[in-house]
């Protein structure tokens, strides 16, 4: 099975923000789209956001420039899907792709009702997978104890 997913497209003018590069918000939309599309191909189902994780802002998106986003299966629970994304921005003309974003995100698989659905099993085969699951694993963890310490301390649920 494909576990990767790749957008390719233009930093468009309507994509800016005040000071003229891409808008934060609009790279996270891209993220969740491209994420979106690896997760329902993975899962032949449906799937919808649980979170995004540490999204880093490293370098501006300028307008004009050639934009990939990079979703990939790095480890899979019962329902749930675990990608890391990298986002690279480019000037068309030349190949010098340089990132500009990175984080993980999940996504879980439902049916027509909303009830979660099993995903098959991601199995990885190269050490840089091998590593990405573990701080898959530990970003995971992380979230879970997250979790129980608003519920705790804050009475959140």
């Amino acid at each position: 099975m494909d576990n990767q997913t790749e957008f390719r497209f233009l930093a468009e003018p309507t994509d800016v923000n005040f000071g003229g590069k891409v808008h934060g918000g609009m790279v996270m939309k891209w993220i969740d789209q491209a994420s979106y599309a690896c997760a329902a191909k993975w899962g032949k189902s449906y799937c919808v956001t649980v979170s995004a994780n540490a999204i880093r802002f490293i370098r501006p998106i300028l307008v004009g420039q050639l934009v990939s986003v990079d979703a990939r299966i790095v480890h899979t629970g019962k329902s749930s899907m675990h990608m890391y994304v990298l986002v690279r921005a480019s000037d068309p003309k030349k190949n010098e792709n340089v990132v500009t974003n990175r984080c993980f995100i999940t996504f879980m698989a439902i049916d027509e009702s909303g009830y979660p659905v099993e995903v098959p099993k991601f199995v990885p085969e190269s050490e840089e997978d091998k590593k990405l699951e573990l701080v898959a694993m530990h970003a995971k963890d992380f979230a879970k104890q997250l979790d129980k310490d608003f519920e705790q301390e804050l009475g959140w649920k």
